[in-house]
C-alpha cells in the first residue's frame, strides 16, 4: 500500500512541478502575457511550487523508508512555518487576483491606471509579508510550549493540529487564539472574493451579447475553480478547535 502511495504522491507532485514551471516559463518569454493577470498567475504557480515542495519530498522518503520517519523540533517548525507562510501568502493572492478581474471587468477603461506595475508588485510583496507575519505568530506560539509523551505526530508533515496535540498543559487559550487567527486569516481574503464576484456577476449579466458573457466569464472560471478547491479544503481541515480534531481525519 505505501509503495502505491508512493506512486500516487509521485506522479500528483511531478505533474504539479511541470505544470507550475510550465506556467511561470511561458508567462516570462511570452511579452503579450506581460499583463497583471499574468503576473498574478505566475506568481501563483511560484508559491504552488514552493507549497507543495516543503511537504511532498520529506512525504516521499518516508514512504520510501517503510518506517515512521523522525524530525528535529527545528525541522519540525521550520515545515509548519514555510507550510503556513505560503499558504497563507497563497491565500491573500488569490483575492488580489479576484480583486484584478473585478477591476478588468468592472471598471475595464480605469484598469491600466488602477492596476499599474508599481500597484502590482507592491500587491504582491503585501500577499507574501501577511503570509510571513501569520506563520511567525503561528510558530512562536506554539514552539514555545513544552512537549511531553511520545512525540509522536499523527500525520505526514508537521501541521498545527497534529503537533498541538502534543504539548503540556493546558492549551486552550492558544486553541482559541489559533482558531480566531486562522477563521480570520480564511474568512478576510473568502470575504473579498465573494464581493469581487458579485461585483463581476452583476456587470456580465447586464452585457448583452452571449459571446461577450461567456468571454468575461471566462477570464474568471479558473480562478473561481481554485478558490473553491484551496478555500474548501482548508475550511474542512481547519473550521474546528484542537479538541475536536480527530487524528485519523486530518
Amino acid at each position: 500500500m505505501q509503495r502505491l502511495i508512493f506512486l500516487v504522491f509521485l506522479l500528483m507532485y511531478m505533474v504539479s512541478l511541470c505544470g507550475n514551471t510550465t506556467i511561470a516559463i511561458i508567462i516570462h518569454t511570452d511579452r503579450s502575457l506581460h499583463t497583471p493577470m499574468y503576473f498574478f498567475l505566475a506568481n501563483l504557480a511560484a508559491l504552488e511550487i514552493c507549497y507543495s515542495s516543503c511537504i511532498a519530498p520529506f512525504t516521499l522518503a518516508n514512504l520510501v523508508s517503510g518506517s515512521k520517519a523522525t524530525i528535529s523540533l527545528v525541522g519540525c517548525s521550520t515545515q509548519m512555518f514555510f507550510f503556513i507562510f505560503l499558504g497563507g501568502s497563497e491565500c491573500v493572492l488569490l483575492a488580489i487576483m479576484a480583486y484584478d478581474r473585478y477591476v478588468a471587468i468592472c471598471q475595464p477603461l480605469r484598469y491600466t491606471l488602477v492596476m499599474s506595475w508599481t500597484v502590482c508588485v507592491r500587491l504582491v510583496a503585501g500577499s507574501l509579508v501577511l503570509g510571513f507575519l501569520f506563520a511567525l505568530q503561528f510558530t512562536v506560539l506554539l514552539f514555545h510550549l513544552p512537549f511531553c509523551g511520545t512525540n509522536e505526530i499523527s500525520h505526514f508533515y508537521c501541521d498545527v493540529l497534529p503537533v498541538l496535540r502534543l504539548a503540556c498543559g493546558n492549551t486552550k487559550s492558544l486553541e482559541a487564539i489559533i482558531f480566531a487567527a486562522t477563521i480570520i486569516t480564511l474568512a478576510t481574503p473568502f470575504l473579498l472574493i465573494c464581493i469581487s464576484y458579485v461585483f463581476i456577476v452583476a456587470t456580465i449579466l447586464q452585457i448583452h451579447s452571449a459571446s461577450g458573457q461567456r468571454r468575461a466569464f471566462s477570464t474568471c472560471s479558473s480562478h473561481l475553480t481554485v478558490v473553491l478547491l484551496q478555500y474548501g479544503c482548508c475550511i474542512f481541515i481547519y473550521s474546528h478547535t484542537g479538541s475536536s480534531y480527530s487524528p485519523e481525519q486530518g
